[in-house]
């Protein structure tokens, strides 16, 4: 039986790569992303290089709250139904506090972290009654530390890696696998403008790890797994004035 993926902000970075990569490993996909254009071309892509390719598309802005649990319904009824929610949608507006820049903190929390319950809620509201699932939330290994001029991106990430960790315990025993992936740098346009990028790897190569990673239903994992597993508890214990000068 051919597996089913839904992938939100699949438009660009790590959502696009990872929509190629399900596709060419024989997956059917459902995609969503603000830009339907973008998603056309996207399913257009993929339907040229393997024309058996089963692919839907959906507009959605996950910070249209009413809107998600119908995006989803959606997408269940175009690929009568889907097996993995892969939780990707999400910005990074680098923000510093107290510069008069709240507003790209709300949009940053609404959209990586409300928008994100959001669409697990909705998610998971199919999986009990379709009775298996697999949610699979993009946090990022910000949400191990506070970094400076990203808190609100920190806040957002780490508060979507606690949010999956009680969805694993309230569904348990629900036949519901939930992954909480902490990536690194991965070469995508949330980080490309910034100075350092430590330990890059290609969006290509990413995808192709995730994946696997989907696949294994890992409970949680660093994006890639070296060094990002040392260093993401290195970042626990730093202190505050090596942290304040990254």
């Amino acid at each position: 039986m051919i597996q089913t993926i839904l992938i939100t902000g699949a438009s660009s970075g790590i959502g696009k790569a990872l929509a190629f990569e399900m596709s060419n490993r024989g997956y059917a996909i459902g995609l969503t992303a603000r830009r339907i254009e973008e998603l056309e071309k996207i399913r257009d892509e993929i339907k040229k290089e393997r024309s058996s390719a089963i692919v839907a598309i959906r507009k959605l802005d996950v910070t249209d709250y009413n809107d998600v649990p119908i995006a989803v319904n959606s997408i269940v009824e175009e690929l009568n139904g889907f097996d993995i929610a892969f939780v990707n949608a999400g910005i990074g507006l680098g923000e510093e506090v107290g510069k008069g820049q709240f507003e790209k903190s709300r949009c940053t929390i609404e959209t990586n972290l409300i928008g994100a319950i959001a669409t697990i809620d909705a998610a998971t509201n199919y999986f009990l009654e379709r009775g298996r699932g697999h949610i699979v939330g993009v946090a990022s290994v910000a949400a191990f530390r506070g970094l400076p001029r990203s808190a609100s991106y920190s806040a957002s990430k780490a508060g979507m890696s606690v949010y999956l960790e009680a969805l694993r315990a309230e569904t348990y025993g629900r036949n519901i696998d939930v992954t909480v992936l902490y990536p690194g740098f991965i070469d995508t346009p949330l980080n490309d403008m910034l100075k350092s990028r430590p330990f890059l790897i290609s969006v290509e190569k990413g995808a192709a790890i995730i994946a696997g990673l989907i696949e294994k239903k890992v409970k949680s994992s660093t994006v890639p797994v070296f060094p990002w597993n040392i260093v993401g508890r290195l970042l626990k214990i730093l202190p505050t004035s090596i942290i304040a000068k990254m």
